[in-house]
């Protein structure tokens, strides 16, 4: 089906609509349900019903633009844009291949729908929440395992894929009714639209994808590779740098926050009283004053109030330790460690003479037991400038640590969906655009090769590589067009050269024949011999093909060769005188030694035709048959005596053709063999004689050999 550009924009315009409407629908329902409370997601029907028309990058983008829409009044809905996608992709698969026709294939869809919307819906309601995000189903889950583990997760998921089963099988119901009232041909219309070039078969696509480079890599993997390698290097980077400036300015906030609250701290005690809450290892008396009670409320409310602030204290200084005299830590004041002694931590070495001289310490970056902590000491002075304690704060990195994580959660969460429609629009752009092009052109061009012998195929090809109609507006389709006028330019000139050719070929086997006619005039009684003894060898040699004998040596130019040289196997003959060639009796034996130079005369004619040509060439295969088609398998022939397979193929096929048509044909020396006589003569000289195949394979084609004999026999 071919498609013009107005067409295409007609495309463009029915997929922006359709997505719209799927968003809407998606959107639409989802807020009716969120807007009743009620524990549903009807949020992936519209972009089930778009994958299942119009193919899988609408789909996703319907499903992703769904999602998003749905957290101006769900706050967690982006979140589950890589699951609405997932299922979007899981209908174009289902619906675009046809396979959702069948009962049992639409009920798999339907669980798989399901199981993706529930299951992974449940995963991330945990991993966002810590706990359902419906109330109603958390009652159910908790009414059948009141504990949090796994067997509360698991039946979780079992509850929640049951709610989705619902929404994807009305949706299913939906899209199949939706599909059977869209006609075939505008469906069809549908699938060709997106294609820059004529639609591919599920077939040729596979063909042409299973083609691949030297490398074993197809562009289609690579190119996959690329996009993949290029999106998570660039959210790496760009997720690395921006977590790392993120935890570099929360540890600024946090170590302001540490100097603010030991200032405030500092401000928020009498410092002239402080060495009254400090006696003798006992903390007695620390909680007994309402002052101390007041100031010690105020500090935890302090701490309280600030999330970053985990520990607010006033230590006293001194040269053993620090003195406890506030403490928020609960766990410290229970312990009874109020007015006791703590030993310095390592962090604090370089820090000491200036804490014991009351000066001013930078902050301290603290990693030990406790945790990872900023802690940020404030001098305090009394009412004479002196300094009787440090007011500390200790700002919690691990409250950084643990919003980055849920940070990152979400992050990925929510990039995840935009990764999957990124890395299908590549896709999809690579294989309309370099991918589904390149292939067919080099498909195409493959078979135009591999027709060059048969000029009727090769139009054909070029014909099928003009239909492929590839239409990309870039380089691509530049180099069509080049591929097109190369093929089209490269037929016609294989046209002409297979004319000249085949001129050229007449014109020689009209020699041959001429030749092989000249020495036939010469002998008086060899009637259609050249024609006869030509029909016989192409009758062995195909015979011998069916059987598979020789099978490396007979290839069809070869047999080519041998069939049309075979007149030329007596050529020798020119030199043999009349008297002997034609004497009506039996040859003496320095007669027949004069006969037997016709072998060595007709080698050194063709050997001389031979060195006039560069190459191989066919005169090969006549040299052999007319120097060796008197020699025997047995070794006991002429000229040279060669024996089983030394002797050339072509002459062991000449030797049975030219013998059984000499013994069927009347000289002036003697009459025709009856033809039962000849076959019992071939037959009883296999293996001796004769090569025995081609005894074997002459035997079983008696049918045509009598068909010409019966010819020749006529005329």
């Amino acid at each position: 089906m071919k498609i013009n550009p107005k067409q295409s924009n007609r495309y463009a315009i029915q997929l922006a609509l359709a997505v719209l409407i799927g968003v809407a629908v998606d959107a639409g329902l989802s807020y009716l349900v969120n807007r009743f409370d009620l524990p549903l997601y009807v949020d992936t029907a519209g972009s089930i019903t778009v994958a299942a028309v119009l193919g899988l990058f609408p789909g996703m983008i319907t499903a992703l633009l769904s999602n998003l829409i749905c957290g101006f009044y769900n706050e967690y809905a982006a979140y589950y844009s890589i699951i609405s996608i997932m299922i979007s992709i899981t209908a174009s698969y289902f619906f675009r291949r046809g396979k959702i026709k069948k009962i049992s294939n639409a009920i798999v869809f339907v669980l798989i729908s399901a199981a993706l919307g529930g299951g992974l819906g449940a995963v991330f309601q945990m991993g966002l929440l810590g706990h359902p995000q419906f109330p109603q189903v958390e009652e159910v889950v908790r009414a059948i395992v009141p504990s949090d583990g796994l067997l509360f997760m698991a039946v979780f998921i079992l509850v929640n894929i049951g709610l989705n089963l619902v929404d994807k099988a009305v949706s299913t119901i939906i899209v199949v009714a939706i599909l059977s009232a869209i006609p075939e041909n505008e469906k069809r219309y549908i699938w060709a639209s997106g294609w820059k070039q004529k639609p591919l078969t599920e077939e040729e696509v596979k063909t042409y994808s299973g083609k691949k480079g030297r490398g074993g890599i197809s562009l289609q993997a690579r190119l996959t590779a690329l996009i993949i390698v290029a999106m998570v290097s660039v959210v790496a980077a760009m997720g690395v740098a921006g977590l790392r400036l993120f935890f570099n300015n929360m540890k600024q906030q946090y170590r302001a926050d540490a100097v603010n609250a030991s200032q405030f701290a500092a401000n928020a005690v009498d410092a002239d009283l402080l060495e009254g809450y400090v006696h003798s290892r006992s903390a007695i008396k620390l909680y007994t004053g309402a002052g101390y009670q007041k100031t010690n409320e105020l500090l935890k409310e302090f701490q309280t109030s600030v999330g970053s602030i985990k520990y607010l204290y006033i230590y006293q200084i001194r040269e053993d330790g620090r003195y406890v005299i506030f403490d928020t830590d609960e766990e410290l004041q229970e312990s009874g460690m109020i007015g006791e002694y703590i030993p310095f931590d390592a962090s604090f070495e370089p820090y000491i003479p200036m804490l014991l001289a009351g000066e001013k310490i930078p902050t301290i970056e603290n990693d030990d037991i406790y945790g990872y902590f900023i802690t940020a000491y404030t001098p305090i002075y009394n009412s004479h400038g002196e300094c009787v304690a440090y007011a500390g704060a200790d700002a919690s990195i691990d409250y950084i640590s643990d919003y980055m994580r849920d940070f990152i959660l979400r992050v990925g969460m929510i990039f995840s969906g935009f990764f999957a429609l990124i890395l299908a629009y590549g896709l999809r752009m690579s294989r309309v655009y370099m991918v589904y092009p390149i292939d067919s052109m080099a498909s195409v061009t493959d078979s135009i090769a591999d027709a060059s012998t048969d000029q009727e195929s090769m139009e054909a090809y070029v014909n099928e590589l003009k239909a492929l109609d590839i239409r990309t507006g870039d380089e691509v389709e530049k180099l069509y067009k080049a591929l097109c006028r190369m093929a089209r330019n490269t037929s016609e000139q294989m046209r002409g050269i297979r004319y000249f050719s085949n001129a050229n070929l007449k014109m020689q086997n009209g020699l041959i024949i001429t030749m092989a006619d000249m020495v036939e005039n010469r002998d008086s009684d060899t009637g259609a011999h050249i024609q006869k003894t030509a029909a016989y060898v192409r009758i062995i040699l195909e015979g011998l093909k069916e059987k598979g004998y020789y099978a490396e040596k007979l290839t069809d130019k070869y047999m080519s060769d041998v069939e049309m040289s075979a007149p030329l196997h007596d050529v020798g003959k020119i030199n043999i005188p009349d008297a002997v060639l034609n004497k009506p009796g039996k040859l003496t034996d320095e007669e027949f030694e004069i006969m037997k130079t016709h072998t060595t005369a007709g080698k050194h004619i063709l050997e001389n035709a031979i060195s006039t040509f560069q190459g191989d060439n066919y005169l090969k295969e006549a040299r052999n048959m007319a120097a060796y088609h008197h020699e025997r398998w047995d070794g006991k022939g002429y000229p040279e005596g060669l024996h089983g397979q030394v002797i050339p193929l072509s002459a062991r096929v000449m030797a049975v053709a030219d013998v059984f048509d000499a013994l069927t044909s009347p000289r002036v020396y003697k009459p025709a063999f009856p033809l039962e006589k000849a076959l019992e003569i071939i037959r009883e000289g296999a293996g001796t004689q004769f090569d025995p195949k081609c005894v074997e394979v002459f035997m079983d084609s008696l049918g045509e050999v009598k068909q010409v004999l019966k010819k020749y026999q006529e005329t």
